[in-house]
């Protein structure tokens, strides 16, 4: 049987999803409780890999299994013996040809900037902290430069191992909510740090020390070099994929 967990987590304290030798990872972790409860080793296939310090609100995963559970005794057997900075919100089964990264249609990232004149203490882990006022308005007029299938290369970390550097933006927006600034972010996929380096990028703008249509200029130089640093990892969430209605998924994850 194959099983496919949406998992929320704070990648706070975690070197990223991907199970590593060394270092604690949301996999590693997943893996062992989802172990205990099959009373087998257990694999996960994960939606999207998270980087050090990045969070999910719904990772989607897969997994086989013949252990004979009902999905509530995953749900709640794997969320017992997880820690608390992760949780299985839900188990459904699916058909055996489903993949939980190569089904996705799509992928969807949000940064949060807590913009104030202090710094965050009960958000401090999922926020980033910008002091300068930020003009949220040119931001996500900046931002629509990049809709569409493009070549992201300015973009791209130097580490990342991604084939081609080609993706499209299917959505992009910037808005302001209270003292936050929110990027949400849509994509077929995602290079290594993309969204991290486009918020960089964002930030310079919206302090103004960049003008709009600057944003569309480092997309055409294609170098790295030129664009914004890369905006910390706390403020980064992976909202979670989107799959076809067929795969018989919760609302949160189908188109």
């Amino acid at each position: 049987m194959r099983i496919a967990l949406g998992i929320e987590y704070d990648g706070t304290d975690y070197f990223g999803w991907q199970r590593l030798i060394e270092g604690p990872s949301v996999q590693a972790v997943v893996e062992r409780a989802l172990s205990r409860v099959a009373a087998h080793t257990v694999a996960v296939r994960c939606a999207g890999r998270t980087d050090t310090g990045v969070h999910a609100q719904c990772q989607v995963v897969h997994f086989d299994t013949e252990a004979q559970r009902d999905m509530y005794g995953w749900v709640l057997g794997a969320c017992t013996n997880l820690p608390t900075s992760v949780a299985v919100l839900w188990a459904q089964p699916v058909a055996a040809e489903f993949h939980a990264r190569f089904a996705a249609r799509s992928r969807r990232y949000r940064y949060r900037i807590l913009n104030r004149p202090v710094r965050a203490a009960l958000d401090a882990r999922w926020v980033t902290w910008e002091r300068l006022p930020l003009d949220a308005a040119a931001m996500h007029t900046a931002l629509q430069a990049l809709r569409g299938a493009h070549d992201f290369t300015a973009f791209r970390a130097l580490s990342c191992q991604a084939r081609h550097p080609l993706r499209t933006v299917l959505e992009a927006s910037v808005r302001r909510e209270g003292d936050q600034v929110l990027v949400d972010i849509e994509a077929n996929g995602f290079l290594h740090h993309m969204v991290r380096n486009i918020v960089g990028s964002l930030l310079l703008i919206g302090r103004g020390e960049k003008p709009v249509p600057w944003l569309a200029e480092l997309l055409a130089g294609r170098d790295r070099q030129v664009a914004g640093p890369t905006a910390p990892s706390s403020g980064l969430t992976f909202i979670g994929p989107r799959y076809e209605p067929r795969w018989g998924l919760p609302a949160e994850v189908t188109a």
